[in-house]
């Protein structure tokens, strides 16, 4: 397998697909998934020409589990130490939910001197909690709930969790099996306490000042019927601040488009890395 070894000791898995001469495009997954979530826009952009990479967060999919420094600011520096290893530069970043988050804060910490370009999809910036300053956030109740299911009952809070995740539970949806199974086989390949730790990483992160750091081209794309990250209080309010950020609403679309609205978004990507 395909690891660096971080400075803290942690061996982070990856895959490197395609041309190794080409643009590297660069994919950072959801919580509490892996690379794997990835394959099918790796696949189909690496066909297209370009190299595309994603790794396994630490302490999901292949990666080492730690029991500490499960933190965005961790998340964000392995992310530069894969860049780094790999000498990549005039990447294309591109960040889904939690991994929106890990890409903007890897933005806010390392700059954009290896980036071209941003793609944050459900991402998670530019703050998920509910507070007075964010009174459009989630209540902390709502993620002390995903804590409690998933140190309670891991596989079936996760098999559940598929349902608003993928907007089955919405009229007329067609529910895919392999999908539901494939989400639970990525997270249960992670550990219970890093997941636990990324659960606070992801919804109590402030992005605003690392959001206001972007200074390349950046899509913000979003379904509006997003039961996980809502979109009232995140690309909505992201392209508030990065300056001429693209936003691009999927109308009735849910949290995990990648996949279920699959061609439609490859498309979109396609089209934003070659712009």
């Amino acid at each position: 397998m395909n690891t660096i070894t971080t400075e803290d000791g942690t061996r982070i898995f990856y895959k490197d697909w395609g041309d190794k001469d080409a643009q590297p495009i660069v994919f950072s997954h959801g919580w509490p998934l892996s690379a794997d979530a990835w394959d099918a826009q790796m696949q189909f952009v690496a066909a297209q020409g370009f190299r595309t990479i994603a790794h396994d967060r630490r302490s999901h999919g292949r990666s080492d589990q730690v029991w500490a420094n499960n933190t965005m600011d961790q998340y964000a520096d392995d992310l530069a130490e894969l860049i780094e290893a790999l000498d990549l530069h005039d990447a294309v970043l591109v960040g889904h939910s939690t991994g929106g988050g890990e890409v903007t804060r890897y933005v806010g910490r390392h700059g954009t001197r290896r980036v071209a370009k941003v793609a944050l999809i459900g991402a998670v910036p530019p703050l998920m909690l509910k507070t007075e300053a964010n009174p459009g956030g989630l209540p902390i109740d709502a993620f002390d709930a995903i804590r409690k299911g998933t140190y309670d009952n891991r596989s079936q809070f996760f098999l559940d969790l598929t349902i608003p995740f993928y907007g089955y539970n919405r009229e007329g949806a067609q529910v895919s099996e392999g999908i539901r199974q494939e989400f639970w086989r990525e997270g249960m390949m992670g550990g219970l306490k890093g997941q636990l730790d990324s659960i606070r990483a992801f919804s109590e992160s402030d992005f605003h000042d690392d959001l206001a750091k972007f200074d390349v081209p950046t899509l913000v794309l979003h379904g509006d019927d997003d039961q996980i990250v809502p979109i009232g209080a995140s690309a909505r309010e992201t392209v508030k601040i990065v300056k001429d950020a693209r936003l691009v609403v999927y109308e009735g679309a849910d949290h995990g488009l990648t996949m279920t609205h699959q061609d439609r978004f490859n498309a979109d990507l396609l089209a934003f890395i070659r712009d």
